[in-house]
Formats: structure tokens, C-alpha cells, sequence
């Protein structure tokens, strides 16, 4: 066991060691001469004590910001902040980081893609992780990598194709993709292999995201704007009532220049603040759900200017997404589906009788409740004139009792002038008050009622 760390972060830092023996379980050809070296990863003491305290000045610093700035409501600050701390405190877990660790090197096993340490469980607790100790050269090691001979173009293509299996195939992906995190086996230089290290905070989407997010990024990728429009109002990015047409000319301005260009070329400073200015225009907001989603984007695009700046993203994506919603909406799926569910329908078919005479039978009463109801209509239509008439009636007596009233109560002469305003103008005054609110509040809400 070494006592000094070979890395040191903020929760957790690392040492180097030997196994006197192999765990039980172990499965891959590790070195047996000396023991096999491991790392061990050891949580600090106290850091969940700190973390949690740190967490609740962010959640206060989040409302603060919601309820005095209003754009930041769009942001979801507070939602944002409540999904992180689920991600630090499963940070905080060892024997969760070692399940993500294993089920990624499951999904990547036998890969030239992407290798993962193996975890040796019997070693594993909450707050101490053994590994497998693997060599490579870090991503960000451009002249070490270059000086083994490693071909750029590919370790870079291979990186985008890594993202996409991870996000589309296995939605199941490295979510702390920094340099850190990355190193590259150079054994094969004309086929590099990744290194990932670190799989403490792992993403995933539900399906219905995970398919609305490649429809989005298929309509982005064939340019067509209204469909990714219509999309991204569908999930919610934007509200339900937006100009359609609008806001696709608005997405063509801020879309239109990362096309057909390498990443050398693109300049991304005027690109965000056209995307902020159409985010403010829009009102566009934040997804929780894919805030882990776009922090690795970053990550790749990141990592691929240093790589090889030439590469074309949406050249190497293209081809993986339209594959991926084949088989997603394709024939296959839908016998795929068939297959999973048939085992649910045998077991409900001895149910099916009882339940069809059960529909019939509602069926049956509604009808026979609708027939009763139409029967009665015609005697609740003669109920309704006969009340609209007694309230009409009632109406004209009270506004002649209320005129005579006006009129006995007035002073003589006025009295004398009232007396000599013909009989018709009397009868057009009534009729005009009537027609300004011929039911009383309670025959209207008696209709209301029946209607």
C-alpha cells in the first residue's frame, strides 16, 4: 500500500496498491506476478457533513435568484440544484460508483472503443472502492500521444462514437467526461482505445426523451427547421403556444453556421449569444433532465478541438442516430414489442371474457341513461319557458312598482312633468331594462346547470 496519493480531489483521493491474492470472481488477465496492482479509492472523513451544508447555501442562492431576477425562472435553478444533489451525494456512495463501473464495462466488454477497470467487489464498501490499476497516456497529452504515434483523426471519431452509444444505444453514459477522467491506451496506435476512469456520476434519459432528443437532433442535422420547432415545443423547451414559423427562422440564424464546417472553424462566441438572444425572445428554458447531458457535450467538444479540430461531428453522428431510430420505430421494434408484451396478454386472457361483458354492461346502462334523459328534455323545455315567463312577469311588476314609487315619492312639480311622458315611453324604458338582463342570477345559473 502506498501511503502517498496518486491523485487527491475534492471527496475522495486515490493510492496505489498490491493484492496479495486475486478476489474470487475476477475474470480478466490481470498480472499475477507480485499481485495484482489496484487502485483504492478512499472517501474523505466528514465530506458528506460539508457537502450537504454547501448544498443547502446553493438551494438558497438558487431561490434568491428565482425570485429576484425573473429570467432565471427559466433556468430552473432550484430543480437544477436538487438534481445535482442526488448526483454528488451518489458520489458519495463507493459501492454505487463501483455498480456504474461495472455495468459500463458490461455495456463497452470486449470493445476496441472504450475500455473500464474491472472492480473487485469483495473489496468494495460505501466509503472504500478497489479497482483494477490500468495505464494510458492522458487525453490531453496532445505532443505523448502524437510522439506513440497515435492516429488523431480516428482517436477522435472513436470519441463521438463512444458519446452516442452511450447516450443512444445504452442510455447508460459517463457523465464527468473532463481530461481527468480520460486517458488512452497506446498499445495499438492505428487503434487507440479510451480509458475511462471515474464513473461516479452516470447519466441516463427516459425513453420518451431519449427518442424526442434524437427526433430533434435528426431534424437539426437535415435542416429542417420547423420539424425541430415543432419538437422542441413538444418537450417542453419552449411553451406550447409559440409562433411555429417564428421560431424557426429564429433556430436557422443560430443553427445554420456549425454546418459543414470543422470545429476549427466555428466560432462559438457569436453562436451563443445569438442562442441566449432567441433563448430571451423565446423563452426558452433549461430541462433538468439534460443538464448532465449537456455538461458532457461540453466535455466532447471540448476534448475534440484539442483532439483533432478538423473533425465533423454530425458527419460521424448522422449514420449512428438514423440507425438508432430504425431500430427504435422500425418493424423490428414493433415485433420486439410484440414479444416483450405476449407474455402480459397470456396472462390477462382468462380476464378478457368477464372483462368484454363488463364493457357491454356499462355500455348498455349508458345508453339507457341517455335514452331516459332525452325522454325528459322535452318536459324540462316546457318547466324552463314556464319559469322564464313567471321571471318576466315578475320583472314588469317590479319595474312598475319601482316607477310608481319614483313617481309618488318625487316633488309635485316634477311629479306633474312625470305624468306627462307618454304611455309608450314608459313601455320602451321597461322593455329596455329587460333587455339588458332579461334572466335573474338564479334562472341563468339554473341553465347553466341543465346545459
Amino acid at each position: 500500500f502506498d501511503i502517498n496519493p496518486l491523485a487527491s480531489a475534492s471527496v475522495a483521493q486515490v493510492h496505489t496498491a498490491r493484492l496479495r491474492t486475486l478476489p474470487a470472481g475476477s475474470h480478466r488477465a490481470l498480472s499475477a506476478e507480485n499481485g495484482a496492482e489496484v487502485i483504492i479509492k478512499i472517501i474523505r472523513p466528514g465530506i458528506e457533513k460539508t457537502v450537504r451544508k454547501d448544498i443547502a447555501l446553493m438551494k438558497g442562492v438558487a431561490r434568491l435568484l428565482e425570485q429576484c431576477v425573473p429570467i432565471m425562472k427559466r433556468f430552473h435553478p432550484v430543480a437544477v440544484i436538487e438534481d445535482y444533489e442526488r448526483t454528488i451525494l451518489d458520489e458519495l456512495n463507493l459501492v454505487q460508483e463501483a455498480n456504474n463501473t461495472q455495468q459500463l464495462g458490461r455495456n463497452f466488454d470486449c470493445s476496441p472503443l472504450l475500455y473500464v477497470p474491472e472492480v473487485h467487489w469483495p473489496l468494495v464498501t460505501p466509503n472504500v472502492m478497489v479497482a483494477e490499476r490500468v495505464y494510458g497516456v492522458p487525453i490531453t497529452d496532445i505532443e505523448t500521444l502524437k510522439a506513440n504515434g497515435v492516429d488523431m483523426e480516428k482517436l477522435a471519431r472513436r470519441g463521438v462514437e463512444i458519446f452516442f452509444t452511450q447516450v443512444f444505444r445504452d442510455n447508460f453514459f459517463h457523465a464527468d467526461m473532463h481530461p481527468g477522467n480520460i486517458y488512452v491506451s497506446v498499445v495499438q496506435p492505428d487503434a487507440p482505445q479510451y480509458i475511462a476512469l471515474d464513473c461516479a456520476i452516470i447519466g441516463s434519459l427516459s425513453k420518451t426523451d431519449q427518442l424526442l432528443l434524437a427526433r430533434q437532433l435528426m431534424a437539426l442535422l437535415q435542416k429542417d427547421y420547423e420539424q425541430l420547432a415543432r419538437l422542441l415545443a413538444e418537450s417542453g423547451w419552449v411553451p406550447g403556444d409559440v409562433r411555429i414559423h417564428e421560431f424557426a427562422i429564429a433556430l436557422q440564424a443560430v443553427c445554420e453556421p456549425i454546418f459543414d464546417k470543422p470545429l476549427d472553424e466555428i466560432e462559438f462566441g457569436p453562436i451563443l449569444v445569438n442562442l441566449f438572444r432567441t433563448a430571451r425572445q423565446f423563452d426558452i428554458e433549461a430541462l433538468p433532465q439534460f443538464v448532465l447531458l449537456e455538461k458532457t457535450l461540453l466535455h466532447i467538444e471540448g476534448l475534440g478541438r484539442q483532439i483533432y479540430p478538423a473533425l465533423d461531428i454530425w458527419e460521424i453522428g448522422r449514420p449512428m442516430l438514423e440507425g438508432w431510430l430504425r431500430e427504435q420505430i422500425g418493424p423490428e421494434a414493433i415485433l420486439a414489442e410484440l414479444k416483450r408484451s405476449f407474455p402480459l396478454w397470456v396472462e390477462q386472457l382468462p380476464t378478457l371474457p368477464q372483462l368484454a361483458y363488463d364493457t357491454l354492461s356499462y355500455l348498455k346502462q349508458n345508453n339507457q341513461a341517455q335514452l331516459q334523459r332525452q325522454r325528459t328534455l322535452p318536459h324540462r323545455d316546457k318547466e324552463r319557458t314556464k319559469q322564464m315567463a313567471r321571471q318576466r312577469r315578475l320583472r314588469w311588476l317590479g319595474i312598475a312598482l319601482i316607477g310608481g314609487a319614483a313617481v309618488a315619492a318625487a316633488p309635485q312639480p316634477i311629479a306633474h312633468q312625470l305624468q306627462q311622458i307618454p304611455l309608450i315611453s314608459w313601455l320602451m324604458a321597461a322593455g329596455g331594462l329587460l333587455l339588458l338582463n332579461p334572466f335573474t342570477p338564479r334562472t341563468y345559473s339554473n341553465l347553466n346547470d341543465e346545459h
